[in-house]
């Protein structure tokens, strides 16, 4: 089944889906960002069990994701995955689009058949938003493309700049 990709204006936070994605460092620290509100909104829970998940395992590496409960928030679970940070000569466009595929298939293992995702590394991370939303939008396709099963997936953007990233990138896509 092939799932459906939405753009959606929003905060994360508020998602009524079964799972969202946290633009994550490896240490789980959420001080700002995405992850400082999704932090905030799962109070306490996110940051206690965060603390934990890296107690247990050490820091997220890239490719990677770690998954704790979303607390008080109504999703129910929270993937934290850590994208790239954005680098002149590094190979960005590979780790993004891994970042992206561990989230979906995190979500799946844990049986969602929905999720919310923010622009994974162009906020601090210094990813170029326009270029990090194209690469999003096309490692969802793909992923979707290749087998993944998941109803829908919500691409979330907190400003009026990313939605029209998001929107042009799945309409160059074809989408």
């Amino acid at each position: 089944m092939e799932g459906r990709i939405e753009v959606v204006r929003g905060d994360i936070t508020k998602q009524d889906v079964d799972a969202i994605v946290n633009a994550a460092n490896a240490h789980l620290a959420h001080g700002g960002g995405v992850a400082a509100a999704i932090a905030a909104a799962g109070a306490p829970a996110v940051d206690i069990e965060s603390s934990a998940w890296v107690d247990a395992f050490g820091p997220v590496p890239l490719g990677s994701a770690a998954v704790t409960s979303a607390g008080s928030m109504s999703a129910d679970h929270v993937i934290h995955v850590v994208g790239p940070v954005y680098r002149d000569g590094r190979d960005n466009e590979v780790l993004l689009g891994e970042a992206v595929r561990v989230a979906l298939d995190a979500a799946v293992a844990l049986g969602a058949r929905s999720i919310a995702m923010p622009a994974i590394s162009s906020g601090i991370y210094g990813y170029p938003p326009a270029e990090a939303c194209r690469v999003i939008v096309e490692s969802v396709s793909t992923w979707l493309s290749g087998g993944g099963d998941l109803d829908e997936i919500r691409l979330v953007a907190f400003s009026d700049d990313i939605t029209d990233y998001y929107v042009t990138a799945l309409r160059d896509l074809g989408s």
